[in-house]
């Protein structure tokens, strides 16, 4: 029976950054335990449309196929998530496969993520090395803090969460709760520690916490569970801590 099914998609495209997006039909033969990905490469390997007319293959992006390393987010049937993971046979059809637009487009499914790596670097989302010379094992982490430290170590920057969030967007230079909680994870690590203040600073200015809404779409959006608005309560008291610190700094000397 499966030979006489097909799987239907409409598809968001656009050509380039500055063209205009248009949807396109594709039909392609059923196979059982099918993804999203996997049809895609199909309609790659033929790219002809539902009319029959041959057209341009599509772009996407994508890199570990098992939900690792983030790259292959789109928004699939209205929900943004990794078409890695989006079985065929879970989804409604027609499926309809759109761009993320919290991001720019660069082509198709294609975004560029550059304003989230940026919010990376803004907060300094690394553990420092301080010379190549070795220093001997660092301090230990206790076991408790470790635990959901690893919880947070999950994100795969796949940007799911920013475009989840209402509060990402092109007239908002939020950054965004993956960048927030990756502040909390490096400033629970025992050598990142040593930065936590200039974290801290970086999140406090504008398109920091106080442009959290607290809709908690991101944290129902996360693919990984990570528990985002959990790190944004912490970032709330750690930052009013900070402040204080900032007040009575030149009195402590």
């Amino acid at each position: 029976m499966s030979e006489n099914k097909v799987v239907q998609f409409i598809i968001t495209r656009q050509e380039s950054p500055e063209a205009a997006p248009y949807q396109e039909k594709f039909e392609i033969p059923y196979r059982p335990n099918m993804n999203v990905i996997s049809a895609l490469m199909e309609i790659r390997r033929n790219p002809v449309n539902a009319e029959g007319k041959e057209t341009t293959p599509i772009n996407w992006d994508m890199n570990c196929l098992e939900e690792v390393c983030g790259a292959c987010s789109m928004v699939i049937n209205g929900k943004p998530r990794q078409s890695c993971s989006a079985l065929v046979d879970q989804l409604e059809q027609p499926i309809r496969l759109e761009p993320m637009r919290t991001f720019p487009v660069v082509r198709d499914l294609q975004v560029d993520r550059k304003r989230m790596f940026d919010s990376l670097k803004k907060v300094k989302a690394w553990i420092p090395v301080d010379g190549t010379y070795d220093l001997g094992p660092g301090p230990r982490m206790p076991e408790k803090k470790r635990q959901w430290a690893y919880e947070l170590s999950k994100c795969m920057t796949c940007g799911v969460c920013l475009e989840a969030c209402p509060n990402v967007n092109s007239k908002s230079n939020f950054i965004g709760p993956a960048p927030l909680s990756q502040v909390r994870l490096f400033n629970a690590h025992p050598t990142g520690e040593m930065n936590k203040s200039e974290r801290l600073e970086a999140i406090m200015g504008d398109g920091g916490l106080a442009n959290c809404g607290n809709s908690q779409n991101c944290v129902q959006s996360c693919p990984k569970g990570i528990p985002l608005t959990t790190s944004i309560a912490a970032l709330n008291r750690d930052t009013t801590i900070q402040s204080f610190r900032n007040f009575f700094g030149s009195d402590q000397g």
